[in-house]
């Protein structure tokens, strides 16, 4: 599975937003400058984040966004499903009555896609928070945040 260009800056946001003291509100155009994405495209994802609940925002002069839970609250599978992502590997296949074989792999992908959906929604913001930041300290980069 590879993360799409949406679901990418997706974490990439959130991951800003976590590492904000208290994890008070951050301006889109704050985020977006750090991060390297464009800031109309990054309103439109953090609009269907808050949608979804994952992030709250704030108005007035020192508004932005801010997460609506802790990090370790807010699962991949959470983030993936807001911005429209599908990890459906057979939508729309229906197996040939007829054939044995067709109906294994059928039920196999079905428990493969089930066993995946699990990792995907047990996979928290802050297990991504800290893989980045080994990853981070294994290149003996310094503590700034862009992923």
């Amino acid at each position: 599975m590879k993360l799409t260009t949406r679901s990418h800056y997706s974490v990439k946001a959130l991951l800003d937003l976590s590492l904000q003291p208290g994890y008070g509100p951050t301006s889109v155009n704050t985020i977006a400058d750090r991060q390297g994405i464009p800031a109309p495209y990054l309103e439109k994802l953090l609009i269907e984040m808050r949608r979804a609940g994952i992030v709250r925002s704030v108005r007035g002069a020192q508004g932005g966004y801010q997460l609506a839970n802790k990090p370790e609250l807010i699962s991949l599978g959470q983030i993936l499903e807001a911005v429209g992502e599908t990890i459906e590997p057979l939508a729309k296949y229906r197996p040939d009555i007829n054939m044995a074989e067709d109906w294994v792999t059928f039920s196999l992908w079905k428990r493969l896609h089930k066993k995946l959906k699990e990792a995907l929604y047990s996979i928290s913001l802050a297990d991504l928070y800290y893989d980045a930041r080994s990853w981070q300290a294994a290149q003996g980069e310094e503590n700034n945040f862009i992923v």
